[in-house]
């Protein structure tokens, strides 16, 4: 019989060694899923199968036989809760993506990761004064409709869409760029505390890796895949918010878009997604119609 906590023991050293990436976990699982050879597979063996250099594969053998980094994840499997690829209640819509999250580390109420409809809400660090107005404008319908509200904790409208959600007696989810160990910005350590003990923060990264650039970006495909919809609140173009739109659109989900003054620099990536064919969001009615028309191709 498999024993899946073990495979996902697995998974998970294989993530952290170092001299791993995302990319070979997905090859070693695609040629064997249950890693059967992960502590018998040799230096030269690794450096033929994944067209690693020499010094590279020796590195990635010898944390794949490091007692201490597996006693690192033994403590993490015990204090956290782990959603792994690898389990059969993965969802699909998750799996189905363009580089799904292998493993994710759950802080707080799991079963909000399984509730639907969830939306995700992005904007701009950067929000104009009109910002907070938009949020509690079109979220408060949604949160008494028992809506969750996914975003990315980050400074700016991530913020206001988990405060609003709070506010209303509702339930959010965020998606961290770095591991629970840490928090950023600074400034949300409050915020961070309150989401741990009354909704749900997640994250692929190990709780003791600290918040890099290029991990936004990458946290940014689950914020968006999480939900059936990314409603963007304010952006610019070529923003991270904007890139966050174009990951939602290859994954297949509904991208919306609360319209702006031509003249606002904030709302310059807003208009050209609605040009681009995004929904035009002015009422939390246009929501709910959409999750009507949507749910049905949601349970795939």
């Amino acid at each position: 019989m498999v024993d899946f906590n073990e495979i996902v023991f697995r998974l998970m050293h294989l993530l952290r060694a170092r001299g791993a990436s995302r990319k070979i976990a997905y090859k070693w699982l695609n040629t064997d899923f249950f890693l059967t050879d992960l502590y018998t597979v040799k230096p030269d063996e690794l450096q033929h199968r994944f067209h690693l250099p020499p010094e590279k594969a020796l590195i990635l053998y010898q944390d794949l036989h490091s007692s201490i980094l597996m006693k690192s994840i033994e403590k993490d499997m015990k204090k956290y809760p782990i959603i792994s690829i690898v389990h059969s209640s993965y969802p699909l819509y998750l799996s189905n993506i363009p580089d799904p999250p292998l493993i994710l580390y759950a802080c707080g109420n799991v079963r909000l990761f399984t509730h639907e409809p969830k939306i995700s809400v992005v904007g701009t660090r950067n929000h104009s004064r009109d910002a907070q107005k938009k949020v509690e404008y079109l979220l408060p319908t949604l949160i008494k409709r028992n809506w969750v509200i996914v975003s990315g904790m980050a400074r700016g409208v991530d913020t206001l869409a988990h405060q609003t959600a709070m506010n209303y007696k509702g339930k959010t989810i965020a998606v961290l760029g770095f591991g629970f160990h840490h928090c950023y910005p600074k400034e949300n350590e409050e915020l961070m505390n309150k989401l741990a003990s009354e909704h749900l923060l997640l994250s692929e990264y190990p709780p003791h890796t600290p918040p890099k650039p290029w991990h936004f970006p990458e946290r940014n495909r689950i914020i968006s895949a999480l939900s059936f919809a990314t409603l963007i609140i304010e952006a610019r173009e070529k923003s991270g918010t904007f890139i966050t739109a174009e990951q939602a659109l290859e994954q297949g989900r509904e991208v919306c878009v609360v319209p702006d003054s031509i003249f606002a620099r904030h709302a310059t990536g807003c208009n050209q997604l609605i040009k681009e064919g995004a929904h035009l969001i002015h009422h939390p009615n246009d929501l709910l119609f959409l999750w009507e028309n949507s749910k049905r191709n949601w349970f795939f």
